[in-house]
């Protein structure tokens, strides 16, 4: 399997997170659209070729041992200084939603485990993510 860049990595676990549940909604792909156009991460990344970069994701999942491919290629790809920031993506796409659906919760805490991403600093951004999106 070929390298890819810690910017398509960031979208593979986007992308992940968003069809775990087998629908990646309106309000999913518009979250993950805002957050290529706008974070500082993904300075230097082509936003033209989201689309792109998503349908490769998909194609890889669609695969036998698709999730673990993309797994594998998302942490090989992602230095150690950007591991947390792929957790809180994969948290931001996950609460987008009203609702937070069961195979989500199972994929984000997968990702955790991939990237290794201590329990205190998963919780810690867990609690900041949440309290984004928590309404009066």
């Amino acid at each position: 399997m070929n390298a890819i860049s810690h910017h398509a990595a960031l979208v593979y676990v986007m992308v992940v997170v968003s069809a775990s549940d087998g629908n990646m909604s309106e309000s999913e792909l518009r979250t993950i659209g805002d957050i290529v156009r706008t974070l500082p991460v993904f300075r230097g990344f082509d936003h033209h070729r989201l689309l792109s970069v998503s349908r490769e994701c998909a194609e890889i999942l669609q695969e036998e041992d698709g999730l673990d491919a993309v797994l594998g290629l998302v942490r090989d790809a992602l230095p150690e200084t950007l591991r947390e920031t792929a957790y809180w993506l994969a948290l931001e796409v996950a609460l987008t939603d009203a609702k937070v659906r069961l195979e989500e919760v199972r994929i984000v805490e997968l990702l955790r485990r991939n990237l290794s991403i201590d329990r205190l600093v998963a919780a810690a951004l867990e609690r900041a993510a949440e309290a984004r999106y928590r309404a009066g």
